[in-house]
């Protein structure tokens, strides 16, 4: 418990310096099971939508669209007539405070306290509270999965999630970087749960005066993996 305190307050330590930094990281944790050799021969596939999602176009259209592109970057091209896998794509989002790991709340409210100390100017009686962590950090909850079959036979190839929680959000692109990491390693990733880092450059402010050279495209996310660290 005490170690997701501290976690939590790094990540608020984090995204007060973040506005000086020029890259942000993006830590995900991805599972991934394959029974894929090789790239599928063709190398396409069909979108199916669930109903829930059909209900919805106007709102999902942006994730679906974060989606194919994914895919096209690991070699995956959408073609509903001739394709040979049939792909389900699924997105998540939600935000929640901790509380249960904070250590300067309890369930009646913020921790308050009084001590007495000795100064220069003689004795003295104090009291306070804990104005700044009075409750834990807004933490947002996003995740994506993808689920591929066989065309031809229904048969379930590849299934991957990634998912990640902090007090930092950037939607809807963060659904583009987690498709990114969890399609790492396609179409033979390391099996089961791992971490996968991924390196955003900030975009920069465009220099003043009409005669300002354009600024250089920014170059695509670069996904990292390493191992999970077992929680305490």
């Amino acid at each position: 418990m005490k170690l997701r305190a501290f976690y939590a307050m790094a990540l608020m330590a984090a995204a007060l310096l973040s506005g000086c930094a020029s890259v942000r990281e993006v830590q995900s944790t991805v599972q991934s099971y394959s029974t894929l050799e090789a790239l599928p021969s063709p190398p396409t596939y069909r979108l199916e939508l669930l109903p829930s999602q059909r209900e919805v176009p106007t709102q999902f259209a942006t994730v679906e669209s974060q989606a194919q592109q994914a895919l096209a970057r690991v070699g995956l091209t959408r073609d509903d007539s001739h394709a040979g896998l049939v792909v389900q794509i699924g997105a998540e989002a939600r935000y929640a405070r901790d509380y249960a790991s904070w250590p300067y709340y309890d369930p009646w409210g913020p921790r308050w306290g009084w001590g007495m100390g000795f100064g220069r100017g003689g004795w003295g009686m104090g009291f306070g509270g804990n104005f700044m962590f009075d409750g834990p950090p807004l933490e947002y909850y996003r995740a994506v999965s993808i689920v591929m079959r066989n065309a031809r036979t229904q048969q379930i190839v590849y299934e991957t999630s990634a998912r990640r929680q902090d007090i930092w959000t950037d939607d809807p692109a963060i659904f583009g970087i987690l498709f990114d990491a969890a399609l790492t390693g396609f179409p033979k990733p390391p099996q089961g749960a791992r971490v996968v880092r991924t390196t955003l450059e900030k975009a920069q402010p465009a220099a003043a005066g009409a005669n300002a050279p354009a600024a250089a495209p920014a170059a695509a996310p670069q996904p990292t993996t390493g191992a999970v660290t077992p929680s305490r």
